[in-house]
């Protein structure tokens, strides 16, 4: 069975798959899996409607032995807001903030041309990769091929913002009232508006546009923790807030 095709199952059948079986060795071969795979999605009625930038620290890149972020094709069935643990393999959370692009951006934008082609919303991300104890055990070709190991994104309302709005805010994550995690926007690398000129660039290299109508999740604030049933508040200086509920 392929790579392709294992993956696929994995995700539809919410099974996942021992570290190691899918025989991926370079970056090039991952992001063609990836591709296949979303056709494979979108062939069952889901539609592309995003992206996931991973790695854009230098503490996450360690992680994974990687020398540059990754991205990874979300569908429209990632967007939730409200989420059940049930849905998932090994969910963890990040705080991300979300880029909705209203024009399309193009590789040679600078960061300036992105804040005035986007509007940013206060977000959280749900990675989850569909491989046992997948986290952080999985090689980059792995992560890359399973699409960035996207599981959900939530957000709350996208407003327009400056650059210099998004220049070294802290975000905090809380869980049932109590804050658990914060970080700063210089994380995603340098600042999140970087992080989308990186994907513009990214998907060009691969003959694709970063278009109108689809989001960006731009990177983590945080390293991922554990995700767990109960209320979960991300607030971002200067941006917002996002509230969800996670049950079993």
């Amino acid at each position: 069975m392929s790579a392709v095709k294992k993956l696929y199952d994995a995700y539809a059948k919410n099974e996942p798959l021992k570290r190691g079986v899918i025989g991926v060795t370079d970056l090039e071969e991952a992001y063609s899996v990836q591709d296949a795979v979303l056709d494979l999605k979108i062939e069952s009625g889901e539609v592309l409607s995003g992206y996931k930038i991973s790695l854009t620290s230098e503490e996450t890149q360690k992680l994974f032995k990687s020398d540059q972020p990754l991205y990874g094709a979300m569908t429209d069935r990632t967007i939730l807001d409200r989420v059940s643990l049930g849905d998932f393999n090994i969910p963890l959370l990040e705080m991300e903030l979300v880029f909705i692009v209203d024009e399309i951006v193009f590789p040679e934008d600078n960061v300036d041309d992105i804040m005035r082609k986007c509007r940013v919303a206060p977000g959280a991300e749900i990675p989850d990769g569909r491989y046992e104890d997948w986290f952080p055990n999985i090689d980059l070709y792995e992560v890359v091929s399973d699409g960035a190991v996207n599981g959900a994104v939530i957000f709350g309302e996208p407003r327009k913002f400056e650059y210099d709005d998004l220049d070294d805010i802290k975000g905090t994550l809380s869980h049932n009232g109590e804050i658990i995690k914060e970080g700063q926007s210089t994380e995603v690398l340098g600042h999140p508006a970087k992080a989308v000129k990186w994907l513009a660039e990214a998907l060009s290299g691969r003959s694709r546009t970063l278009n109108a109508g689809l989001f960006v999740s731009a990177g983590t604030f945080n390293i991922p923790v554990e995700l767990e049933a109960g209320k979960y508040t991300v607030e971002y200086e200067n941006i917002g807030k996002v509230e969800f509920e996670v049950t079993e």
